[in-house]
């Protein structure tokens, strides 16, 4: 049996038939960019995250890319990261004149609040904590360093729209929350999408002119920019996708559970911690024998990938910058993801099981 890790085909007819009529109505107004379908999405992912704004724009890396020149981020200044994210984390910070310094991640994967401290200098300006594989950070930790050494916090949510962590959804415990909505992440559009996330008014304003190469009422140019706006067609089909997400959630966590249940003895599988949901955006194993268990699974027919490999730091631009993380050179060798999406049937999960637990002997 063939089992991709990713099936981008929209295979449900329903849901085909809503896409295609929220763009015709995109295509019988006519009002292509900012149109009202943009402030609607706007207004629900406000509010399904619990914060005051939203502003859409062109991909998860506009919205990091804004969100920092919103803050005044740039040349002089150092931000503090996990080593393990797509390399946007990191070009956003660097398009804006800033340097990425990477501190280590957890057993979980997750930026490790205990590496943090040793790497602030007077250059410091934010920490940047990537919800990686769709788990919230220990974000009580992390805040409580920002607090005491007077540190912004904007957090890439890329992989984690909806997740919480106590009571608190990512994207809500710092300054500002920033969001891809690009066609493989969990709450996908059909293309490229962003969304930043604020309770701060004036920063909200700033980030809307920024998306708009810095205008103000689209005439008078105050901030040097670019073109990073969401456009109307991705927003009409995201407000159609977004009324079904809660279903995409459950479908995810349905097979999570599962490979929970059958694989927690042959490999480590993520963990759970109670008061907290995880958006399954990939389920990550842990095996000292990952080539060979990929390979294995490969030749089964069963699509996996390592995320994401090199890390950031060991890539060829960021080879200046400061790093400290031993843990992350460890775990990029055991990790492995597993087809986890909305469309893997009960076969298909069986089968990956199946193939895992045979590699073992079990």
């Amino acid at each position: 049996m063939t089992v991709p890790f990713l099936d981008l085909r929209v295979t449900d007819d329903e849901e085909r038939a809503e896409l295609i009529a929220a763009v015709e109505a995109v295509l019988r107004h006519g009002r292509i960019m900012l149109g009202p379908e943009v402030a609607e999405i706007e207004r629900r992912v406000a509010d399904y995250i619990g914060l005051k704004y939203a502003a859409g724009v062109g991909s998860g890396t506009d919205a990091l890319l804004l969100a920092f020149r919103a803050l005044g981020i740039g040349p002089g200044d150092e931000v503090i990261t996990t080593p393990l994210s797509f390399i946007a984390t990191a070009n956003a910070i660097r398009l804006n004149g800033a340097m990425p310094v990477f501190a280590d991640i957890d057993d979980d994967l997750q930026l490790d609040p205990a590496t943090i401290e040793s790497l602030i200098t007077p250059k410091t300006r934010a920490i940047v904590p990537v919800h990686w594989s769709g788990k919230v950070c220990r974000m009580e930790e992390i805040m409580a360093i920002a607090d005491l050494r007077g540190l912004l916090v904007v957090e890439d949510c890329s992989q984690a729209f909806g997740a919480s962590r106590h009571g608190h959804k990512a994207g809500t415990w710092g300054k500002v929350g920033c969001y891809s909505m690009n066609s493989m992440k969990a709450f996908a559009s059909l293309g490229e999408a962003g969304m930043i996330l604020t309770d701060d008014p004036e920063l909200r304003a700033k980030i809307e002119a920024l998306r708009y190469n810095g205008l103000i009422n689209r005439e008078f140019c105050h901030y040097v920019s670019h073109n990073g706006r969401l456009d109307t067609v991705q927003a009409a089909m995201m407000l159609k996708r977004l009324d079904r997400y809660e279903r995409v959630l459950a479908a995810r966590e349905e097979t999570a559970r599962f490979y929970d249940a059958h694989l927690s003895d042959v490999v480590r599988v993520p963990r759970r911690e109670a008061g907290c949901r995880d958006v399954a955006y990939t389920y990550q194993i842990q095996t000292d024998r990952r080539d060979e268990l990929q390979s294995h699974l490969t030749a089964q027919g069963i699509e996996t990938k390592v995320q994401h490999n090199p890390l950031m730091p060991h890539q060829p631009a960021y080879q200046d910058c400061r790093s400290a993380c031993p843990n992350a050179d460890r775990l990029i060798k055991r990790t492995l993801c597993l087809p986890v999406s909305e469309k893997v049937t009960s076969a298909q999960r069986e089968a990956v099981v199946a193939a895992l637990r045979g590699f073992f002997g079990r």
